[in-house]
């Protein structure tokens, strides 16, 4: 059974050294999506590089400047941009002249503001990274995974020196990462997942929470969880036609209803897939109001 591990409390403005090449700094900006902050993570000794600098609070920026005062900043990396990953970017970049590393993201200009994190849609990268790419520093190395599926241009990023992966909300140990349309894909993200299993990292970082030991069985674990979520919305079809709030109600009976909204959109992400592969279908266009069926009972 997946078990997430919520033993997590951070020091607001205090950057903390976690291994000989990692330090991290994690925003004050808690929610129900976010944990308890955006976990900035700099990598490197005198000359380093930024993952996630976050959301853009004076307070995150003017600690991560303090910092930076004596060393030098040479990469921002970014996992995606949500807006608690990516904003403080662009003012961190003004400040230090570094500049900004992520994946693609013109697939999204003709795409609306959507999920509950909220999408950066000012963000613009200085260099497009793709999967395989390599960054380095006078002490550090660190490999690029493309990840979709949380969104389309999610990216972990892998620091050989410590065989440790930054893992953003592609793999979370406090909770499952929403996977919300447009944008996100569940049948990327299953992907995505698989393409973690034979890597031999040791220790993932994710943006949210405290790093995942065994990160093998973590994901394993995720996929199986997701497999599961499918098998349960099988079993409400074979009992009758559903729309997505009903089986949000029964699947999430115990979870409370201000979460709801999040996992209609991971629910409705399932679905699509399912309408793919040919196991669910709809009347009509899939939309989030539609009545699913299993194929036997929509005669």
């Amino acid at each position: 059974m997946l078990k997430f591990n919520k033993d997590f409390s951070p020091e607001y403005g205090e950057v903390t050294q976690i291994s000989p090449l990692i330090r991290r700094l994690v925003a004050p900006n808690p929610s129900p999506f976010t944990f308890h902050g955006t976990g900035t993570y700099i990598i490197g000794t005198d000359n380093v590089a930024i993952i996630d600098p976050g959301p853009e609070i004076a307070s995150h920026l003017h600690a991560l400047e303090t910092f930076l005062e004596d060393r030098t900043l040479s990469h921002i990396l970014i996992t995606h941009n949500h807006m608690d990953h990516s904003p403080a970017a662009a003012p961190l970049k003004q400040v230090t002249g570094a500049e900004v590393y992520a994946f693609d993201v013109t697939g999204q200009a003709k795409i609306e503001s959507h999920a509950e994190e909220g999408r950066d849609r000012h963000f613009k990268p200085d260099h497009i990274v793709k999967d395989g790419d390599m960054l380095s520093g006078p002490d550090w190395t660190i490999d690029v995974i493309h990840t979709p599926g949380h969104l389309s241009n999610h990216v972990c990023f892998a620091l050989r020196e410590e065989k440790a992966l930054f893992s953003g909300d592609h793999v979370m140990g406090w909770s499952t990462s929403v996977v919300s349309q447009p944008d996100g894909d569940m049948q990327a993200y299953l992907t995505s997942l698989e393409k973690l299993l034979p890597r031999d990292d040791v220790i993932y970082y994710p943006t949210h929470g405290a790093p995942i030991h065994q990160p093998q069985a973590f994901v394993q674990g995720l996929i199986d969880h997701r497999h599961a979520r499918e098998s349960q919305i099988l079993a409400i079809l074979d009992t009758s036609p559903h729309t997505i709030a009903e089986m949000v109600e029964i699947i999430y009976c115990d979870v409370p209803s201000y979460l709801h909204p999040a996992a209609a959109s991971s629910i409705f992400s399932h679905l699509i897939h399912m309408v793919d592969t040919g196991r669910v279908i709809c009347k009509g266009p899939i939309t989030r109001d539609s009545l699913f069926y299993r194929p036997q009972t929509a005669a």
